[in-house]
């Protein structure tokens, strides 16, 4: 039993832990795809910002995808 736990938690130390998704470089992307790519990070840039907005609101887990919503309409609004 020790050396199921023991792998365990071998196994949990060792899983890289999950990250966000890595903001778009439209200069690595094929010539083809380059105007999609910008318009992907300007969408990665514009959804950074709200979230870094609810956490400094401290937004409560069940309320925050609203307020990400919200905040993104307001921002697609004001373009």
């Amino acid at each position: 039993m020790k050396q199921v736990i023991i792998l365990a938690a071998i196994a949990l130390l060792t899983v890289a832990p999950a990250r966000s998704q890595k903001l778009v470089d439209p200069d690595k992307v094929a010539p083809e795809f380059r105007e999609a790519a910008e318009k992907r990070r300007a969408e990665q840039i514009r959804q950074s910002e709200c979230a870094k907005k609810a956490d400094a609101d401290k937004v409560l887990p069940r309320d925050r995808t609203a307020y990400l919503n919200t905040c993104l309409e307001t921002q697609a609004a004001k373009q």
